[in-house]
């Protein structure tokens, strides 16, 4: 009798434990979507068709969720042999941040690098918007890059299907999609990981 009543009240407690528990922000969401491709390397390729993105298109496009922690997504993005791009994605205390590591072939920083921004939504479980910010602007507007001033990145996972890496300014856009359903084998490490 006892044990029943130590049993229900152990019961009630873990099924209150789960009712109260908030449900997962859609940045939680994301960031686990993503995490649970660690590891995992994917082809893709260019899906739109501005001129500037001919030579881009032209290479054969991977990525490789390489590097996971519970704070921190390192995704390198390989084209052709260049191994220079790795995007970062980082919880902050007020939601997510993307930031794009450029290294040179001896693994020092290139002049452009570690230019991204912070979420300024909860945005969706399948899509994250970053857009660029105050150091990134800086960045553009001291190296001669200014349209990118106006920068808006994003992310997309749809589960099983689809990665996306976005880029979206005034009168640019550029849109990557890698096959989730196809992983492949993993490229070479990123420069500057060797």
């Amino acid at each position: 009798m006892i044990r029943r009543l130590l049993l229900a009240v152990a019961l009630s407690a873990a099924l209150s434990a789960c009712a109260s528990a908030p449900p997962a922000s859609p940045q939680d969401q994301f960031f686990a979507n993503l995490h649970a491709l660690c590891g995992q390397s994917f082809a893709g390729r260019a899906v739109t068709t501005d001129s500037a993105d001919a030579g881009l298109a032209s290479e054969r496009l991977v990525m490789q969720v390489r590097e996971c922690s519970d704070h921190e997504i390192r995704v390198p993005f390989h084209v052709g042999e260049n191994r220079s791009r790795t995007w970062v994605i980082t919880r902050t205390g007020a939601g997510l941040r993307l930031k794009h590591d450029h290294r040179h072939e001896d693994g020092t920083e290139d002049t452009l690098t570690q230019y991204g921004g912070d979420t300024t939504s909860e945005g969706t479980a399948e899509r994250q918007e970053f857009p660029a910010d105050a150091f990134s602007r800086e960045l553009f507007t001291r190296n001669n890059t200014p349209a990118s001033v106006a920068n808006v990145w994003a992310v997309e996972i749809h589960p099983g299907r689809t990665f996306a890496y976005e880029l979206q300014r005034p009168n640019r856009r550029l849109r990557v999609e890698f096959d989730l359903t196809a992983p492949i084998a993993a490229p070479p490490a990123p420069w500057g990981a060797d």
